[in-house]
């Protein structure tokens, strides 16, 4: 009797484990099957020049960036200008750029399904519609003039992308022989806007001042006197200028690194910390499933010199331009913004529609009072960074000039909002080695928004 007994309780363990292992795989196979189905060595998706079989990309008006034609093979956008700049969020037929759409929306464009796999009675291949606009990516492209850099702007109340992109980038039915050293071409396989980060420089007072602001109960009665030059910790923290009697909202619009460094300072390394992360910039956001990469920052540790610099952009920081731009997109909208999205649309062979767009929220990223402080000092700021390139846009803006080493130009940031209902969007440019951050990239900016504030 005793022996059946065992037996019995070890098959109800067997069963037990069997049914767990079922559940496991189940699950398993509900969440990964599409990514599993897509994988670039299913040669039933895949052509043997290792392309995408199937599936269609379009941009928010409908141009076709990307399809498959009667031979089987890719084929891209007829202007070689427009397929470098739509390179990395469209992707390349060899699939090295892992966020581009053939990558990443591999699973969509294919058609697969959980009930028939790959092999849709629906139709085969998908048509995926983006949310960018070729023309906006093309005007960026040629704003950026060659330079190593990257353009994002987007809805802060939709999260719709209308412009991503990165550069340096290639014509995908010409890709270059790429050879080592060869710096022309480097972190060419990387989307700039959503897989790298960079030292801001000034940018990251916007930070620095959503702390003081929160933090620091006199700011708005304290003036300082900046002679060019302030020594914290021993060292000096030096400015371009020397500034004169400046209050806190001229300290943000003239960029006064010895102000923010003492705020820094007086803040603390905790604090700082605090900031960066509860501002979003630490965050990954999963754009469509595309994961961003966290900024970084070193507070913890510094002495007091390292700490201000930090509280200016410096030192150690280093920030996604993706996460500054959402970070932009919360100020403008009292605290909360929407998580960008490129995804506008799937549709199947027969026009059925796979896919419901909708709108996803962060968490508060800064309090609304703090929003509207922030918003009215960067539109104060906007008055020293050129707005008159920007016409009668209400923008509120923030430049940055990154120093990255004596022997290289700084890297130029110009990032922001515009406030008007009519037209939510939120942007961040950052030219690499480019130099100054108003007049490099606040340039590329003025360029970019041009046609989308005016609809052209």
């Amino acid at each position: 009797m005793k022996k059946i007994e065992k037996r019995a309780v070890l098959c109800v363990i067997l069963a037990a484990a069997l049914l767990l292992g079922l559940g496991i795989y189940l699950y398993r196979f509900v969440r990964h099957g599409a990514s599993w189905a897509s994988f670039p060595s299913n040669r039933h998706l895949y052509n043997s020049q290792g392309q995408l079989a199937s599936g269609t990309v379009t941009d928010r008006d409908g141009d076709i960036l990307t399809q498959v034609d009667g031979d089987g093979r890719r084929t891209y956008y007829d202007s070689a200008a427009v397929r470098r700049a739509t390179l990395h969020v469209v992707g390349d037929p060899s699939g090295n750029i892992g966020t581009g759409a053939l990558t990443a929306f591999a699973d969509k464009l294919s058609g697969y399904n959980l009930l028939t796999g790959a092999y849709s009675p629906l139709g085969s291949g998908n048509t995926l519609a983006l949310t960018i606009d070729a023309h906006y990516n093309y005007v960026a492209y040629n704003a950026l003039d060659g330079r190593k850099g990257t353009v994002g702007v987007y809805n802060y109340k939709t999260g719709e992308m209308l412009c991503m992109m990165s550069n340096p980038a290639f014509d995908p039915l010409d890709p270059p022989t790429i050879e080592n050293g060869d710096g022309r071409w480097e972190g060419v396989y990387l989307n700039r806007f959503l897989s790298s980060t960079f030292t801001p420089g000034s940018v990251f007072k916007t930070v620095t001042m959503t702390a003081a602001i929160e933090n620091i109960p006199d700011l708005y009665s304290r003036e300082w006197e900046c002679t060019g030059a302030t020594e914290i910790g021993g060292s000096p923290v030096t400015c371009l200028d020397a500034h004169g009697k400046i209050n806190i909202d001229q300290a943000l619009a003239k960029s006064c690194n010895a102000v923010f460094a003492k705020l820094a300072v007086e803040l603390g390394p905790e604090l700082m910390q605090q900031y960066a992360d509860k501002c979003g910039l630490t965050a990954k956001y999963s754009v469509n499933g595309i994961s961003t990469v966290p900024s970084s920052f070193a507070f913890s540790g510094t002495t007091e010199n390292q700490l201000g610099w930090a509280g200016v952009g410096q030192h150690n920081d280093a920030i996604n331009p993706c996460s500054l731009m959402v970070f932009m997109g919360a100020v403008a909208n009292g605290g909360q913004a929407a998580v960008p999205q490129l995804i506008q649309s799937v549709h199947t062979g027969f026009g059925l529609s796979t896919y419901w767009y909708r709108e996803k929220l962060t968490e508060q990223l800064i309090d609304p009072l703090t929003a509207s402080k922030l918003a009215n000092a960067m539109a104060y700021t906007a008055e020293y960074t050129g707005k008159e390139r920007f016409g009668n846009i209400d923008i509120c803006v923030k430049s940055g000039t990154a120093e990255v080493g004596s022997d290289k130009k700084p890297n130029a940031w110009f990032t922001g909002f515009i406030r008007d209902a009519a037209h939510p969007y939120a942007f961040v440019v950052m030219v690499e080695n480019g130099g100054g951050g108003s007049a490099v990239a606040g340039a590329v900016a003025a360029q970019v928004l041009e046609p989308i504030v005016n609809g052209y």
